[in-house]
């Protein structure tokens, strides 16, 4: 799996750290570069996987909670601040989430590391409540506020 790789500038110290990871967990990182905004990471990240060039990504700022708020406003984006073990496969396995946001200023490298292969292992389970739900959420980026239960 192509896994795109994208820093604002406070996510910097776990780039290396998460390239490497993806590697290890025997995937493809394809690194997006480094902005100095996080929406414009966010949006290189969303680009790529619209554009087919990565199935899913993995986006660092400092606290990963702007770069997921920035990518879920972007169409077929399911991102997930994730800075614990749990969290970072969950969130593949229930949600079908495709970005992965951590904080360089929350954790350190090897907690990186570690969350980078947990939610390159995972996958969506497809079972049909998780798929009832994912409906729910693909409704409501559609319609949005109109949604109806």
């Amino acid at each position: 799996m192509r896994i795109a790789v994208a820093i604002d500038h406070a996510g910097t110290p776990l780039r290396e750290t998460v390239m490497e990871a993806v590697g290890a967990a025997g995937h493809e990182p394809v690194h997006l570069g480094c902005q100095e905004d996080y929406p414009d990471t966010a949006l290189d990240a969303g680009r790529a996987i619209a554009a087919g060039e990565a199935e899913r990504a993995i986006l660092v700022c400092g606290s990963g909670a702007g770069v997921s708020v920035a990518a879920n406003k972007l169409r077929g984006i399911r991102a997930s601040v994730c800075h614990d073990h749990y969290t970072a496969a969950q969130s593949v396995v229930h949600d079908d989430c495709n970005v992965l946001c951590l904080g360089a200023r929350v954790i350190g490298p090897a907690i990186a590391a570690e969350l980078t292969a947990a939610f390159c292992a995972a996958q969506f389970s497809g079972e049909e409540r998780h798929v009832r739900r994912l409906g729910k959420i693909l409704k409501m980026e559609r319609d949005g506020m109109e949604a109806s239960p």
